[in-house]
């Protein structure tokens, strides 16, 4: 299977080993304690719809998707604003977003996961 560029980047995990073997600190910012991480394999296949829309730059189903996600929460690690987005993962039987969602960090380039409208993070591992 081919996997979007999306898909295939490194992502948060990759740009802490990174800089940790050439010799640079780890921050808050590039690491979160309150955020788990879970594979891309065990996300639902609307996931990967919605990593694919992302990819493409859309068209999106909602007017929110790819809005400024603010992190009022302070779940995810802190960051400048607008440096994320948000994007809903459809749920089958729904007739509203509900409540799942991936979320997008700019510089760093990575995706994070919620189940629960923002409650909990997963920071994606397309290496599993």
């Amino acid at each position: 299977m081919n996997l979007p560029p999306h898909l295939t980047r490194i992502g948060a995990v990759g740009a802490l080993l990174s800089t940790l073997l050439v010799g640079g600190t780890v921050s808050a910012t590039t690491a979160s304690a309150a955020v788990g991480s879970i594979c891309h394999s065990a996300l639902p296949s609307q996931a990967d719809d919605t990593l694919r829309l992302i990819d493409q730059g859309g068209p999106f189903p909602y007017s929110q998707d790819g809005i400024v996600f603010s992190n009022r929460e302070g779940v995810l690690p802190s960051q400048w604003s607008g440096y994320y987005h948000e994007y809903t993962v459809k749920t089958p039987g729904s007739s509203t977003r509900g409540a799942r969602r991936i979320v997008t960090g700019e510089e760093q380039q990575e995706d994070y996961y919620t189940s629960d409208h923002y409650a909990t993070f997963d920071l994606i591992d397309f290496d599993c």
